[in-house]
């Protein structure tokens, strides 16, 4: 038997192994990111960047639960020209995939124009899906406003873009998202952010448990893994083929990437066990991944992506 391959591609980029950091975890700084890329992730994402440096929502603002996660971080970040200079300065041969998440459709412009007119080249990828910016909606709920920006965006932009969007819960959610993102030259989506405005209580104290929103938060991790399948699937059979997809949600071992695979996702990305495991979990998951391709005769990711079966019953 021929030697199994997890490597993955999108658009030029080519990944070793297909895990890589959710936008916001192991991120912030330059010392976040290279424990991330000198482990056995297959890239970086840069935490998502506004046009200056933010501090974020008051502490606490994240919490570990048995499951999951709560946060509401409100996008912290070093500011772009921070990771645009780390990505420049960087001696690392892993894709580095930069992160875009202005508080704006006028920030995320201005914020897209310097990437176009910069010497960066790689995956560059716009939020439009943060639940936790006060006073904020997220833009990819609003059908108009996911139009109003893409149209602004490929006016002048030209380098490969993806989009990362928020969980949805309907059918006729996937058709008119999908039928609105196929008509752009989009390189990919990430699907799914956090479930936004959730709320975990602490009953010994009877209270929440972050500071932000009066305790609403992103949901992440196990709780939220059938949604992330769910949406990874439902766009997979509606997206023209060459907008590829990122997986993200309730990873917690190689299975679980194994089904949002199996759903049609390029890359996986992980948050919540990232936070809690650190950049340790990546030799982890690649393992556990190779393993059950081994067991099922399975020799590249793509003998079995995008290939989940209807019920056989």
């Amino acid at each position: 038997m021929s030697k199994i391959s997890i490597s993955a591609s999108i658009s030029h980029e080519q990944f070793e192994h297909p895990f890589i950091n959710a936008a916001g975890v192991f991120d912030e700084t330059a010392k976040d990111m290279d424990e991330v890329l000198n482990s056995e992730a297959g890239g970086v994402t840069t935490k998502s960047a506004t046009l200056e440096p933010r501090p974020g929502n008051p502490l606490p603002r994240y919490y570990n639960t048995e499951f999951g996660s709560i946060n509401s971080m409100g996008l912290p970040n070093q500011g772009l020209e921070y990771y645009l200079d780390y990505i420049k300065n960087s001696k690392t041969n892993k894709p580095i995939d930069l992160s875009i998440s202005g508080t704006s459709m006028e920030d995320n412009l201005k914020a897209l124009k310097i990437v176009q007119a910069s010497s960066f080249e790689g995956l560059c990828e716009l939020n439009l899906s943060c639940p936790n910016v006060v006073g904020k909606p997220q833009i990819a709920y609003d059908y108009d406003a996911i139009k109003e920006t893409l149209d602004a965006v490929f006016s002048f932009y030209t380098k490969p873009l993806g989009v990362k969007l928020p969980p949805y819960f309907d059918l006729q959610q996937y058709d008119a998202v999908a039928k609105i993102l196929n008509q752009y030259t989009l390189t990919y989506i990430n699907t799914i952010n956090s479930v936004g405005n959730g709320l975990i209580i602490d009953p010994e104290t009877e209270s929440v448990v972050i500071k932000p929103k009066g305790g609403f938060g992103g949901i992440g991790g196990s709780y939220v893994k059938p949604v992330a399948l769910a949406n990874v699937r439902a766009f997979r059979q509606r997206l023209k083929p060459e907008i590829k997809i990122i997986g993200t949600g309730g990873v917690n071992n190689g299975l679980d990437a194994f089904e949002l695979i199996l759903c049609g996702a390029d890359l996986v990305e992980v948050g919540t066990a990232l936070a809690k495991e650190g950049p340790q979990i990546f030799e982890r998951l690649n393992n556990e991944l190779t393993q059950i391709m081994k067991e099922k005769g399975y020799q590249n990711l793509s003998d079995f992506r995008g290939k989940l079966k209807e019920y056989q019953g």
